[in-house]
């Protein structure tokens, strides 16, 4: 056949769009998220990380869920009963550098605890639905990221402690074991929550220590009040892992107290609503505490009607739910220091 004349047009491979190009690209996975994170918490935190260059910015937001920034009730759940102490410690506003000292510890010391419990738990998460999206269960922090962030922590509390005095330098020790200690009771103990309460607690007679140079009675009424109550709102929160810790091998009060978790649970409540009258009465508290304890001892009440099912959202709830037992109480004492 002759050729013929029209020519046949070349084939080119189109150029790619860009934009076409980056639709087409896999989406980056996100990584999982624990269960028990708040949302709104976990939205501020990539706010404030949004200026950061991409290839920190994750492992940055990984670190900040580590030490539970993501989670800010453990940190409120320790900074009432401190502020509890020194309230009652000063007779009243307490002056402003051990305010400054002891808030800016609690948010260490719970942040490096969160590190340190990881580090510890980082076989046993993985089994435990809640806890399985922790960052080193998930492989996104590694257990030695996890010790340099807990050392760092430590230091920077220590530095904080060092402009107290003495003796509440001394009582720093006692603390940070206490808070090194506590994730590793849970495979040779059934009362972990009694350690996390002493741990949590030893805020209490530092905080006395560092305002009045000395540890009262009250000081350790206060402390032992805080164990009663970190029992409670813990064992709510082990609640909600329970049948996952008896698989995985872990021990909590929720599992040493089994069907009688409720009546025990009411007994602790009344102890301490019990131990809060002797501490009003001791300090001779008006009528601002008073009214805080009643509202105390209506919230455990509520917080009975959560869990009576021992649903596990319920019970998650109830253990948030302490945060408004925590303000209540130092509300009512600072308006009582307040108004004597």
């Amino acid at each position: 056949m002759a050729p013929t004349s029209r020519k046949r047009p070349r084939r080119t491979s189109p150029a790619p769009a860009p934009h076409r190009a980056r639709a087409a690209a896999p989406a980056r996975a996100q990584p999982p998220r624990p269960a028990d994170s708040s949302s709104r918490a976990s939205r501020v935190l990539d706010w404030l990380l949004q200026k950061l260059p991409e290839q920190h910015r994750q492992k940055a937001h990984d670190i900040l869920v580590l030490t539970r920034m993501d989670r800010p009730i453990g940190a409120l759940l320790l900074l009432w009963p401190t502020w509890w102490a020194l309230w009652l410690a000063a007779g009243d506003f307490p002056p402003w550098k051990p305010l400054i000292i002891f808030t800016l510890g609690v948010f260490a010391m719970r942040a490096a605890g969160c590190a340190i419990n990881d580090y510890a738990d980082r076989k046993l998460d993985p089994q435990v639905a809640r806890t399985a999206g922790r960052p080193i269960a998930s492989g996104r922090v590694t257990p030695r990221e996890a010790l340099v962030v807990f050392v760092a922590l430590l230091v920077f509390a220590f530095l904080l402690v060092l402009m107290t005095n003495t003796l509440t330098i001394k009582l720093s020790f006692i603390g940070a074991a206490l808070a090194a200690l506590y994730p590793f009771t849970k495979r040779h103990t059934d009362l972990p929550q009694v350690v996390l309460g002493a741990a949590f607690g030893w805020s209490i007679p530092m905080a006395f220590a560092a305002v009045q140079n000395t540890v009262p009675p009250l000081g350790w009424l206060l402390f032992i009040t805080n164990i009663l109550w970190s029992v409670i709102y813990d064992t709510e929160y082990a609640m909600v892992d329970r049948d996952d810790d008896l698989k995985a091998g872990a021990r909590s009060t929720a599992i040493l107290f089994g069907d009688a978790d409720l009546p025990i649970i009411g007994v602790l409540m009344a102890t301490m609503v019990i131990a809060l009258v002797m501490i009003g009465t001791r300090a001779h508290l008006g009528w601002p505490y008073w009214l805080a304890v009643a509202v105390a001892a209506s919230l455990f009440g509520w917080q009975q009607w959560l869990i009576r099912n021992r649903e596990r959202d319920a019970c998650l709830t109830a253990f948030r739910h302490n945060n408004w037992v925590g303000l209540a109480l130092w509300i009512g004492i600072a308006l009582a220091l307040a108004i004597r």
